[in-house]
């Protein structure tokens, strides 16, 4: 099946093997693209001393981009969103990671299961604060350090027609700023035949929310707000 990635390029060429793996022909439309700020990142863990917790890879990358040396904070207990936001901060050198499934709610309770120390969040924007939400309504005190910003990415015109020829029979959707932006294309809105035939696989509620109900008829909802189980509607 040819599927159309619209994750930021360093995360969709992940989503594209893994797409690979089971036999799919992943096609990459990057919508966004990250900012990072490494002084931000490293100054929020110099000013702390307890958990840290991440929503998405982007804030390790923006620890990385530092150039800093991360190791004098490398034995502070790390919570993550998901497998992959995990796997990233281990590569980074945290030695100890624990992993919630699901969203940032989720989180949130893994946390307060765990410990009642302030937890310093390295934070992207936009973003959609459920785990700051979550968090408040646990009593867990939170230091929000935004350290990256999701920015649009315009795609070439040439990418974009190669992308789109042929049509994809599935579109893979993340965020619901993302997803906002792919419906918003000339391309995309002036094509209503093919999008009312494609797969479209939405992460979340508020990742859907996003879609013409026009084209919604084949509109999917990942069970758990993860890539497993987005992936898992092909």
């Amino acid at each position: 099946m040819r599927v159309l990635v619209t994750r930021p390029l360093r995360s969709g060429q992940r989503t594209a093997k893994r797409l690979r793996d089971m036999g799919h022909e992943p096609v990459l439309l990057p919508l966004s693209q990250p900012v990072h700020d490494g002084k931000a990142a490293m100054d929020a863990l110099a000013r702390s001393h307890g958990p840290i917790a991440i929503t998405s890879a982007e804030a390790v990358r923006a620890l990385a981009s530092s150039g800093a040396d991360i190791r004098p904070y490398s034995r502070r207990l790390v919570f993550a969103v998901g497998e992959a936001s995990a796997n990233e901060a281990k590569a980074a050198g945290f030695a100890s990671v624990l992993a919630s499934a699901g969203d940032g709610a989720r989180l949130a309770e893994l946390i307060a299961a765990q410990t009642r120390q302030s937890v310093t969040y390295l934070a992207g924007s936009p973003r959609a604060e459920t785990f700051e939400r979550s968090a408040h309504a646990l009593g867990l005190k939170v230091d929000v350090a935004e350290c990256y910003r999701m920015q649009p990415a315009e795609p070439d015109p040439g990418a974009l027609r190669e992308a789109l020829t042929p049509p994809p029979e599935a579109i893979v959707l993340y965020s619901r700023t993302t997803a906002e932006r792919f419906f918003r294309l000339p391309e995309v809105r002036s094509e209503p035949g093919w999008l009312n035939q494609a797969l479209i696989l939405c992460l979340s509620t508020s990742v859907a929310a996003a879609v013409p109900a026009s084209i919604g008829r084949n509109l999917r909802i990942a069970a758990l707000p993860d890539e497993r189980s987005l992936l898992s509607l092909l």
